[in-house]
Formats: structure tokens, C-alpha cells, sequence
């Protein structure tokens, strides 16, 4: 069954992130049609369709075309969930603070208590507790 399958997805598109958002997307819809709004019932079948259309598709040139276009447009986003995410792990060990002349991000230990920071970018002093 497996090496069915296989044969059948060889030379399709298969998934990728705008496929992944479309089915996120698609269970979103459902979960909210099931609060009673046929509308959305009928646009996540369609987006479901779709998706399904995107996954068995020949045309693997246009497909790679369309997700690329999806994530040209949701980079700004995406790099600042990951820079919030990288923010958030490193408050265990260090302090974030800002340059008050410049806004560059200063990145210190924590535990050292109150020091003199330099900012690398424009040399102006500031000082912190760590």
C-alpha cells in the first residue's frame, strides 16, 4: 500500500507551507461552522479542495511560484514571531535592553548587578541593573 502511494505522489507537488496555512486555515473554518456558520462550512471546502488541488497538482513550476508568493508576503511576520520566540528563550540568562539614543538591542548577562553598558553601535553609556 505504502509503495502505492509512492508511485501515485511521484512527480506531484506534495506539501508545503502555503498547503499548511491553507489546512489551518480549513480547521479554523470548520471549528467556527460548527458554532453555526454554514458560510464558513462552504469556504473551508473549497479552501480543503484547494489545498487537496495545490497537493496533487503536475504543475510543480507554478506551485513553487504560489508559495513563494505566500511567503514573500508573510516574512515580516514570521521574523517577528522568531525574533520574539528568540527573545523569550534568552530571558533565563540574559537582559534585553535598548540604547537610549539609538535603539539598538543590547543583549547582557544576567546576575551582575548594576553595570555600565556601551552601546557598540553609537558608543553612548547607559546604566543598568542586570
Amino acid at each position: 500500500m505504502k509503495e502505492r502511494l509512492y508511485r501515485f505522489m511521484q512527480g506531484r507537488y506534495g506539501g508545503d507551507q502555503l498547503n499548511r496555512f491553507l489546512m489551518v486555515m480549513v480547521l479554523i473554518c470548520f471549528a467556527i461552522s460548527l458554532l453555526g456558520g454554514r458560510a464558513f462550512y462552504l469556504i473551508g471546502t473549497v479552501l480543503l479542495i484547494y489545498a487537496y488541488f495545490r497537493m496533487l497538482s503536475k504543475n510543480i513550476y507554478k506551485r513553487r511560484e504560489e508559495n513563494t508568493a505566500y511567503l514573500r508576503c508573510t516574512y515580516k511576520v514570521r521574523q517577528t514571531f522568531a525574533t520574539w520566540k528568540r527573545d523569550m528563550k534568552q530571558r533565563k540568562t540574559h537582559h534585553i535592553y535598548r540604547c537610549p539614543s539609538c535603539r539598538q538591542k543590547i543583549r547582557i548577562p544576567r546576575g551582575k548587578g548594576k553595570i555600565e553598558i556601551r552601546c557598540p553601535k553609537c558608543g553612548q553609556t547607559f546604566i543598568k541593573k542586570s
